[in-house]
């Protein structure tokens, strides 16, 4: 069963009617037996890092998580705010993240990381933060989650922090939004898109198709 993680936070009903259309039931729960029995997971977010940290230590989510993604290798997709908690930990709080991935959650600073483009007064007047909206995709390597999407993908985003991956090889996919960014990630049976697929419509769509197509 794949099982959507209700830890109080993200668009659920969303995510959960975009699985529906991509042809796979799904289950939202917040209950640890049914994570447990988890076969795909999906772990949403849109908020505070520190509080979707709160939120699953306070359902008691945490060992569930740990043992179906980490022990067991469940395929587990994380959602904006659900990729950025599988980092170390985030700039925009003080509480440890899961841990699953050698990278942390940064907050964008334009000008700082090599704008070849543009200077760093014009980045800073002409970019907003939150970056929101819809913007590209550029894969990184060859990754099944981003197979044969639609021509020229683009997806719908919304945050002001994204992860910075010690390993490059961890990036399956970059946006440029002043600087470029790891809008996606991939190691073993981890995913993780910075964007939401669930309000990106066809590309969206196929994207879910591909992960829920995962053995």
């Amino acid at each position: 069963m794949v099982t959507i993680v209700d830890y109080g936070v993200g668009n659920l009903a969303s995510i959960a009617n975009m699985a529906r259309k991509a042809g796979t039931d799904c289950v939202i729960s917040s209950d640890p037996s049914v994570v447990a029995a988890a076969d795909k997971l999906i772990l949403p977010g849109v908020g505070a890092f520190d509080r979707g940290m709160a939120n699953l230590e306070e359902r008691g989510l945490l060992p569930a998580l740990t043992e179906r993604a980490i022990e067991r290798r469940v395929p587990t997709l994380g959602l904006c705010l659900g990729m950025q908690l599988m980092a170390r930990g985030s700039e925009e709080g003080s509480r440890a993240g899961l841990g699953w991935l050698a990278a942390d959650s940064v907050r964008f600073k334009f000008g700082r990381r090599g704008a070849e483009t543009q200077s760093a007064e014009t980045q800073s007047a002409s970019l907003k933060i939150p970056h929101m909206g819809w913007n590209y995709i550029e894969p990184a390597a060859p990754a099944s989650l981003i197979e044969q999407l639609p021509p020229e993908p683009r997806f719908y985003f919304v945050h002001s922090y994204y992860l910075a991956c010690d390993n490059p090889g961890d990036v399956m996919c970059w946006t440029t939004y002043g600087d470029r960014f790891a809008s996606g990630i991939h190691r073993g049976n981890l995913w993780g898109t910075q964007f939401h697929p669930e309000k990106s419509h066809s590309f969206g769509l196929a994207l879910l198709r591909n992960f829920l197509a995962l053995p």
